[in-house]
């Protein structure tokens, strides 16, 4: 429904994930509630994650997924607490979404289909009588007069006469950098700034590392079971086990966005970055050599006895980036295969933006501005971000609820 007022009590600046999930909570319960997307339809980028499948969250308990959330968990526990990963399955449950929990406890909707999760968000939206969805609807300006948010918008398909909305509290969920095709292009920080506060830098995470080697005969390789360690400066400071995927972006799966924000940071500032890919964890290096032994004669030929060891893609930039390779030192390289990493692939494609709105300047408990009462921030905006597995969506859902019910007291 569309209302043909222009005062709310609730104004929502942005129709992604925390947004969607905010409007949702407050179906129903008596303010008068206004969700903004300057796109023509909600979920854009939601409909990406999870590959099209979008993982709604994660079911660890918090000491678990705590271990996930960078850079302050501590920060995000009271809102986790008052809407768990539980809390956000039981209420997709409750609005008609059904839901499975799949491989490394990850929380998916039944029918694989990310818009099934939009759709049911929207539904649950439209059905109430006291929130208003406009899309199509840029807002270009906030000011505050007295205790009240007045919101300049442009309307980019023209259905809507007013140039200016008021509310008494306002919640900011325009997202972060991150796909800028889907409308992510920052506007949340320019609206925080205006009122004061402050903005950690902002770099792309959960994107490709373009290794500094030719992986160009890569391209396509997923190696699972392995253990994947990040070098800064020649230290270690990162070692995860999974798989990872070589795209026409670099190196990419669970392991390589898992890494990339430690990676991203460290390129940003000029540091040396390397991994080492740990192609056998499951054996020892002691373990290989015997193998070999058992296995190598000096009638097969070196680069065709790798084919037993290693698959065939990763034979050609293994044996070039390990210099002096023989037969006595394979053990020790195939479990410590070594390359730089010169680059990462921008916020085009990156998952999530690491950095955003300073924590210390917004209530954990209810996410409201310590600076500015009244406003509130949520989801990928704020300086808080996650791993790759459902942990970035509970951030946006968690939040959205904090603040919610916060803003409709």
């Amino acid at each position: 429904m569309y209302r043909t007022g222009f005062e709310y009590d609730i104004a929502i600046v942005g129709g992604g994930a925390s947004g969607l999930m905010a409007a949702a909570l407050a179906s129903g319960n008596g303010k008068r509630v206004v969700l903004l997307e300057k796109n023509d339809a909600c979920g854009k980028k939601l409909l990406l994650t999870g590959k099209g499948k979008c993982n709604i969250t994660n079911t660890r308990e918090w000491e678990e997924f705590s271990e996930h959330v960078h850079p302050n968990a501590e920060f995000f526990k009271p809102a986790f607490l008052g809407f768990s990963n539980n809390d956000t399955i039981g209420f997709f449950n409750s609005i008609g979404l059904e839901t499975v929990c799949e491989r490394g406890q990850r929380v998916f909707p039944k029918s694989g289909k990310s818009t099934d999760v939009r759709d049911t968000l929207l539904r649950r939206i439209t059905a109430s009588d006291n929130v208003t969805v406009m899309t199509g609807t840029e807002v270009t300006s906030i000011r505050k007069e007295n205790s009240k948010y007045l919101l300049s918008i442009l309307h980019h398909r023209k259905i809507y006469s007013m140039n200016v909305i008021t509310a008494s509290r306002i919640l900011i969920a325009t997202g972060g950098l991150s796909y800028p095709l889907t409308g992510s292009t920052g506007d949340g920080y320019r609206f925080a700034e205006a009122f004061g506060h402050r903005i950690a830098d902002t770099h792309p995470s959960l994107t490709a590392l373009v290794p500094a080697i030719d992986f160009t005969g890569l391209i396509g390789l997923t190696l699972r079971n392995v253990t994947l360690s990040l070098f800064i400066d020649g230290g270690m400071v990162q070692s995860e086990f999974g798989e990872m995927t070589f795209t026409n972006g670099g190196l990419e799966g669970a392991l390589g966005f898992r890494v990339s924000r430690n990676a991203v940071s460290a390129l940003v500032s000029g540091k040396r970055v390397d991994v080492s890919v740990d192609l056998k964890p499951a054996l020892t290096a002691e373990q290989i050599k015997q193998r070999i032994q058992r296995e190598y004669t000096r009638d097969v030929k070196f680069c065709t006895y790798l084919e037993k060891m290693l698959p065939v893609q990763v034979i050609q930039p293994f044996v070039t980036t390990s210099k002096g390779l023989c037969i006595n030192n394979l053990p020790v390289r195939i479990k410590n295969w070594k390359f730089g990493i010169k680059g990462y692939v921008d916020y085009s494609r990156a998952v999530i933006t690491t950095g955003g709105v300073s924590l210390q300047d917004i209530s954990r408990k209810t996410m409201e501005s310590r600076i500015c009462p009244g406003m509130y921030f949520i989801g990928e905006v704020m300086d808080l971000d996650a791993d790759t597995g459902g942990y970035n969506l509970q951030i946006a859902f968690s939040t959205a609820a904090a603040a919610i019910k916060a803003a409709s007291l």
